[in-house]
């Protein structure tokens, strides 16, 4: 009952957040133009915020474990490559290859996974969940529009531009949010450091308060406003024409990464020496492999011609399957004291 209890409680407020936008949209509180704002405003200003936030918050570089940030940097770029053989044989229309593709390896982390790390270890894993969001989140959208690019310009029959693939990363919103908070992690490095008031001579937080204040509280508007408009844009429709492509991608999402990606952890972990992951780690690796597919990979999808029906209902129904899949994984885990 213990185990029921916690899982519960870490999935339920993500639950009942994303009701309430599917709610208000079907009573008409919320409109497809107010939606449409708001998941450019969380995908071009919160989420940026969020992550810069976290980045920025991460004590020192030199604190980090490079080992647990190159298991995780390795097994996404596995089940990238893995991704990319299924997809061969599954479909044969390019506009929905790098849709299913992505599907595979890049999860709802920046929205759902941060919030879920904190309900289920607390600060301390949502600081491991931090460090990881700073290397898991470029690399995720870096593949993303790799995987976007090259699948459209085979439809066009024209060679993917590794110069407009450059282009389209460095853009990226989220890559960007990263990006200025790595920078001014590294800049942070020269910076003479108190001993005696245990802090740096110049920080955001102490000298510029106000924008350190602001763009926290930008970043702690992005999940809960994301789940809201993630069940406001809810759809039932094309499920029946997209079945296959829906099973396929959900299936890959819910149950094969959450595999390849905890089960190897558990393994290196109990059968080498070469890292182990802790109860404090656990919790942002369910967040980063068990969470449902990005919320802004549909709108990446559409902006560069993929398959956005696909790509929305992907979206749907990894996040409505995962309430399921994410409530066994916390029961295993809890069950197996890793939690």
């Amino acid at each position: 009952m213990e185990t029921f209890i916690f899982a519960v409680n870490a999935i339920l407020p993500i639950i009942l957040l994303i009701a309430l936008g599917y709610g208000l949209r079907q009573i008409g509180f919320l409109d497809e133009a107010f939606l449409k704002k708001a998941n450019a405003f969380v995908f071009k200003i919160t989420l940026p915020a969020l992550l810069f936030y976290n980045v920025y918050s991460i004590d020192s570089l030199s604190t980090l474990n490079w080992r647990v940030i190159g298991f995780i940097l390795g097994v996404i770029g596995i089940i990238f490559l893995l991704g990319m053989l299924t997809v061969r044989y599954c479909t044969h229309d390019p506009r929905k290859k790098g849709v299913l593709l992505q599907c595979t390896f890049r999860s709802n982390y920046a929205i759902i996974g941060i919030p879920l790390a904190q309900m289920l270890g607390g600060a301390e894993a949502v600081a491991i969940a931090a460090v990881i969001s700073a290397f898991s989140i470029p690399l995720y959208n870096i593949l993303a529009v790799i995987s976007l690019s090259i699948y459209v310009d085979e439809a066009k029959e024209k060679k993917t531009s590794g110069k407009q693939i450059l282009i389209d990363i460095c853009k990226n919103p989220l890559i960007i949010g990263v990006a200025l908070g790595m920078i001014c992690l590294i800049i942070r490095g020269f910076i003479p450091y108190d001993e005696t008031a245990k802090t740096y001579a110049f920080t955001l937080k102490t000298h510029i308060t106000f924008l350190h204040t602001a763009i926290k509280n930008l970043g702690s508007i992005a999940s809960p406003l994301a789940l809201i408009v993630l069940g406001g844009q809810f759809r039932f429709k094309a499920v029946k024409s997209l079945a296959k492509d829906i099973i396929i991608g959900t299936v890959w999402r819910l149950v094969l990464t959450p595999t390849i990606g905890l089960g190897s952890a558990i393994l290196l972990s109990k059968y080498t020496s070469w890292i182990h992951f802790t109860t404090v780690d656990y919790p942002a690796l369910i967040a980063l492999f068990g969470t449902p597919v990005a919320v802004s990979s549909a709108i990446m999808a559409g902006a560069m011609g993929s398959d956005e029906e696909l790509a929305g209902q992907l979206v749907v129904w990894t996040s409505l399957v995962s309430m399921m899949s994410l409530f066994v994984i916390i029961i295993l885990f809890k069950g197996m004291e890793l939690l």
